[in-house]
């Protein structure tokens, strides 16, 4: 059997994805991701396991998703804000998805790599810069870059949204609160095992209270609707396997270079010409170890409490988000439903300081 040493990449990170290791049959591989004795004996290759990828796209998706960080009034025709913004969001450290899922701490004496991360981190946090321009009439553009500590995972993306009452200081609509509705979306960048694309639709309404001549609070609430694209890369299941070596690879069953046949079944194989690998006194299981998660489309419903402090040019803000529903009765299939079924509502706090000019 040809057996590799684990990667020993300094750039891997504990929160790094390891879906090689959501398998249905753990007992198709080894702690240290080689093929298994048993897997060789029934000649049966890794499965995927679909529903725990599915609760860890959800949970991924939640603490990726667009934040709508700000109130129902825009920056003005004109106008600029600049933050840096903090979000902490709560995962369920405690299920086999994240402990299975996430690479670990390496061990500080050899700097061999986990077999399994027993200790998750117990949120995930997400530093953003961000950059608001109003464009007038209500409309504002926003562009954010981010990324998550204890990951190698880079984020980014943009918001439009359009304020539909703002800006009333006098009579009637001086009484009304601001009201906008707006959308964005978020991608990352910084792993080949997955790829999570994350749109949010979010309503908000707010109202400024004016403290002294140059403060300000503005308290908000606001609604949003986010919908998570998750698909997987191609996974190696036993990455500590060499499978041409562990095949002693001869090339392809082809004329001119046919299959001796395999003694190992019965009746052992013949001479077909279908191209695949040709073992010499090895075995081909270890190709079939290649898997891809089924795409992940879930969908999330949030309620968002926020509060920002403006003093001059400087702001600060904080906002508070969680599940309006559980995770499984926001999904519209069944699959979905029967997939996130008992999984917890989340949590998100953010934290926001910024300038606007």
């Amino acid at each position: 059997m040809a057996v590799l040493a684990l990667p020993s990449t300094a750039s891997a990170e504990p929160m790094d994805p390891a879906l090689e290791r959501l398998v249905t049959d753990p007992s198709c591989r080894t702690e240290a991701g080689a093929i298994s004795a048993s897997s060789i004996a029934s000649d049966t290759p890794c499965r995927a396991d679909h529903v725990r990828f599915k609760r860890l796209m959800s949970q991924w998706g939640w603490a990726l998703a667009p934040s709508a960080m700000h109130s129902a009034r825009t920056t003005g025709f004109g106008g600029f804000h600049l933050s840096l913004e903090l979000g902490i969001h709560d995962i369920d450290q405690d299920a086999s998805y994240w402990k299975d899922g996430t690479q670990g701490p390496r061990d500080p004496s050899s700097d061999r790599a986990s077999i399994r991360n027993s200790s998750p981190n117990s949120t995930l946090s997400r530093y953003a810069l961000k950059l608001r321009k109003g464009f007038g009439f209500g409309l504002e553009l926003t562009g954010d870059v981010g990324f998550i500590p204890d990951t190698s995972i880079i984020s980014g993306g943009g918001d439009a949204r359009m304020s539909l009452l703002e800006g009333f200081r006098t009579g009637v609509g001086g009484i009304l609160p601001d009201f906008a509705v707006g959308g964005g979306v978020r991608t990352i960048t910084g792993t080949p095992q997955f790829q999570l694309t994350v749109v949010g639709l979010d309503l908000q309404i707010s109202k400024p209270l004016p403290i002294a001549d140059s403060q300000i609070i503005t308290p908000w609430v606001g609604y949003q609707y986010v919908w998570i694209f998750a698909d997987s890369g191609l996974v190696d299941a036993t990455p500590a396997t060499d499978p041409i070596g562990f095949c002693n690879y001869a090339g392809p069953n082809i004329p001119g270079n046919p299959d001796l046949g395999r003694p190992d079944k019965n009746p052992p194989s013949g001479h077909i010409y279908d191209g695949q690998p040709i073992c010499r006194g090895g075995n081909p299981l270890d190709f079939n170890n290649n898997i891809v998660f089924d795409q992940a489309r879930l969908k999330r419903q949030r309620l968002m409490f926020g509060l920002n402090y403006r003093y001059e040019m400087v702001s600060v803000g904080a906002q508070f988000i969680t599940d309006i529903v559980d995770p499984a009765d926001a999904q519209s299939s069944d699959a979905d439903k029967e997939a996130l079924q008992g999984e917890d509502r989340q949590w998100s706090v953010i934290l926001e300081v910024g300038a606007a000019f």
